[in-house]
């Protein structure tokens, strides 16, 4: 049984953190938020301690460790410009990282943690969850066995509302989120690296604060992407369903059908990580890189609209 830490147990996503430690028999010890509404710990670890300032938590941290109870993995769920100090706390404490994405928002970020991983001969981890994906695999597994020299071309839409607490949290705030690319475009454009190759090009047609568009160009596929927060983007049918989400990935014309077995991909990422066989800073990078790209990029106006987009 490994023994966890986790920072950021009060955000949205720390619940499936919680669920994958439990469902791996591990346990946590503590936990750290400046939030307090963290009752979900009753479901899983009520034992753990638990703390809302981070002096504390570390005095504690390192208490534990003098004990001969030191951590084994800290589990980060913070907002995305605190995941580079959280994930260096972490190595310094002795114990593994693991991130959500992304692992950090700039692209040299990656390379400080690099060296800061093989001083303390501790391992980075971030959760790609797509990559275990068994349709995603599928359709790597395809595109490898292609000996095709033609280049696939992919259209990527997905659409998520998002109300009016949004621009007024941390996730408005692109200096701290990374804005729309990050927040809900990172682990789309984590897939279609691993799948298609390294980027050639990137042009953005479009980047307002609810809503991005751009074309990549990867070793193996031209795509053309659009994301959205903003309810007024969606397809008329969907709204008509009543439904707040639309998520759309063709290939050549063809729809990509993964929207089931997304419950329990957070407790197979973990599975993977204490195997010994986790995605790290260099899984990572790439899609890193392309939203850092995306969000320094000027604007390109081609003349294109995209079909959901309103005026």
């Amino acid at each position: 049984m490994n023994n966890f830490a986790m920072i950021g147990v009060a955000g949205y996503i720390a619940p499936r953190h919680l669920k994958a430690i439990k469902d791996t028999n591990n346990n946590l010890l503590c936990a750290l938020d400046k939030f307090d509404s963290v009752g979900i710990m009753d479901s899983y670890f009520p034992n753990a301690d638990f703390f809302t300032e981070f002096e504390r938590f570390d005095r504690h941290v390192e208490k534990l460790r003098r004990n001969g109870k030191g951590l084994d993995y800290v589990s980060i769920c913070t907002p995305n410009y605190l995941h580079d100090a959280h994930i260096r706390m972490a190595l310094r404490s002795g114990a593994h990282a693991i991130c959500e994405k992304p692992l950090v928002l700039n692209p040299w970020n990656v390379e400080a943690l690099m060296d800061i991983e093989k001083e303390s001969g501790k391992n980075i981890n971030t959760i790609l969850q797509l990559r275990l994906h068994p349709s995603i695999i599928a359709l790597k597994n395809k595109i490898d066995q292609n000996t095709s020299a033609t280049k696939y071309d992919v259209d990527l839409t997905y659409i998520t509302s998002r109300g009016k607490w949004y621009d007024i949290s941390w996730k408005g705030d692109e200096s701290k989120s990374g804005g729309i690319a990050t927040n809900i475009g990172i682990h789309f454009f984590d897939m279609l690296s691993w799948i298609f190759g390294d980027v050639q090009e990137s042009m953005v047609h479009l980047r307002e604060k609810d809503k991005s568009s751009g074309y990549l160009e990867f070793e193996n596929a031209r795509v053309r992407w659009f994301l959205s927060i903003d309810e007024n983007s969606l397809p008329k049918h969907i709204k008509e369903l009543g439904q707040k989400t639309y998520r759309s990935i063709t290939i050549n014309n063809e729809a990509l059908e993964f929207s089931s077995g997304f419950t329990e991909l957070h407790t197979e990422s973990y599975k993977t990580i204490l195997k010994g066989k986790g995605f790290g800073l260099l899984d990572a990078k790439s899609s890193i890189d392309i939203v850092y790209d995306i969000r320094n990029d000027a604007v390109i106006n081609n003349g294109e609209k995209h079909p959901f987009l309103v005026n």
